[in-house]
């Protein structure tokens, strides 16, 4: 009984110790404890109370605060996107500087060998000695024309180096024609060599005769291929193109009257000439001959000592054109050398004392269709209406200028007509001339020869 008694007791005192262990525990807690646990609980009623002021907010706010983020986020990303591109210039640059150095030197290099090259060849000397070409430059030629030419045939190395040097020095005007060159010659050598007109050697013998007109000479300088075509050879010779370089050209007083100014002035001989010259070169070569011949002491045949016609010109009572227009219509109608101071008579007696013979007009033949030679020479379509204002049936005196390109015996005989009683002449078939006195004689004459 006791030892229940006992063991109770000891029970009893257990249960006893173990509340008071938790009353002493509950008691033990801090406050500071208790107050943070107080505050989570505040908390927790604070992100419920946000939460229910968020869900109040209207729907226009939240979309106001979204576009705010998102201009936000935009910008983050405009900022890292800079970061990167700056990056990536840096990069592209260095490369950028390094290919550029590499290509500045390859380009350096290669215009160096270029330099020497092209120094080389416009020096000639890399070209073989002692070796002569014939190179052929065609009509109006250009400067790509001329260089081809010359590399084709061995003269030249390269077209670019020959073309850049003749635009540099100012040189790139060339003439048609064949050449003999030799291929050691250097650049300016060669420009010098093919600018000389002298060089050439496609050249044609041309003989102009006495008495032939502008537009005959023109024909027959078209004929050998001196030129392509008469037209620029004619306007020229109606023209004030030659005025400033011969004072001879610049005294006609009467162009406008004239069909061809120079008609007169182009002084029958044999002219070298070159294949398809310019119009300009073959006239002006024309006219230096002249001026020669009549200005310049010359001998002439049947005349004992040297004459300068341009003196014995200034002597007369005429001028240098009434002088021409008297010998080319000698040179027209005179048989022959003799016969030329007999007509010349003739001329001088008519402008001299011919109103007081009847016979003011010179009634001459040769000058009815000037500047054609005859009726037949007259193109068909203004053959039937062609009237020549050079005709001397219609008007009294000299026509406006020559006919024709009269030789030197034609001009003495025009200074040195024969003294004689003539007003009237007329020649047979064979040539023999007849002269008459009066207009009965004349026609007793022209009978004779039927």
């Amino acid at each position: 009984m006791d030892n229940i008694e006992n063991n109770s007791s000891k029970e009893k005192s257990l249960d006893e110790f173990r509340r008071d262990k938790v009353r002493n525990f509950h008691m033990n807690i801090d406050q500071d404890d208790l107050a943070v646990g107080d505050r989570y609980r505040e908390l927790e009623n604070l992100d419920v109370e946000a939460s229910e002021s968020l869900s109040s907010y209207s729907d226009d706010d939240i979309r106001e605060q979204m576009r705010r983020d998102s201009r936000y986020q935009i910008k983050e990303q405009k900022k890292e996107q800079k970061k990167e591109q700056k990056y990536i210039d840096s990069q592209n640059t260095r490369r950028f500087r390094i290919i550029w150095w590499v290509s500045v030197f390859l380009v350096g290099a290669a215009l160096a060998i270029f330099m020497m090259f092209g120094v080389s060849d416009m020096l000639a000397m890399n070209r073989p000695e002692n070796n002569t070409v014939k190179i052929s430059i065609p009509e109006n030629p250009t400067l790509d024309d001329v260089s081809t030419e010359l590399k084709s045939k061995g003269v030249i190395g390269e077209t670019v180096f020959f073309n850049l040097y003749a635009t540099i020095t100012k040189n790139k005007d060339f003439t048609q024609g064949d050449y003999n060159i030799a291929t050691n010659m250097d650049y300016e050598a060669i420009i010098n060599y093919l600018q000389s007109m002298s060089n050439r050697t496609d050249t044609v013998k041309v003989t102009i005769t006495e008495g032939m007109s502008a537009v005959e000479i023109a024909d027959a300088l078209v004929k050998k291929g001196v030129l392509s075509d008469t037209r620029r050879f004619l306007k020229l010779c109606n023209s004030d193109y030659f005025d400033e370089d011969y004072e001879f050209i610049s005294s006609v007083k009467n162009p406008k009257k004239r069909y061809y100014k120079l008609e007169g002035f182009l002084f029958p001989d044999t002219y070298e000439c070159y294949k398809n010259e310019r119009a300009e070169l073959t006239i002006t070569r024309m006219l230096n001959d002249y001026e020669t011949r009549i200005y310049d002491d010359q001998n002439v045949s049947g005349y004992s000592q040297a004459i300068n016609v341009g003196e014995l010109v200034k002597k007369s009572k005429y001028s240098l054109n009434q002088i021409l227009t008297i010998a080319s219509i000698i040179q027209a109608e005179a048989a022959n050398t003799e016969d030329m101071y007999y007509i010349s008579s003739i001329i001088h007696n008519r402008l001299e004392r011919g109103a007081d013979r009847g016979v003011a007009k010179l009634g001459l033949d040769s000058t009815k269709y000037y500047p054609y030679r005859s009726k037949k020479s007259v193109p068909e379509d203004i053959r039937k209406t062609f009237k020549s204002t050079y005709n001397t049936y219609n008007f009294n005196g000299l026509p406006a200028g020559p006919i024709c390109n009269p030789g030197m015996q034609a001009i003495l005989a025009a200074i040195y007509p024969r003294s004689t009683d003539y007003f009237y002449f007329c020649h047979a078939k064979n040539g023999t001339p007849y002269y008459a006195s009066t207009l009965w004689e004349q026609n007793y004459n022209l009978s004779r020869i039927g």
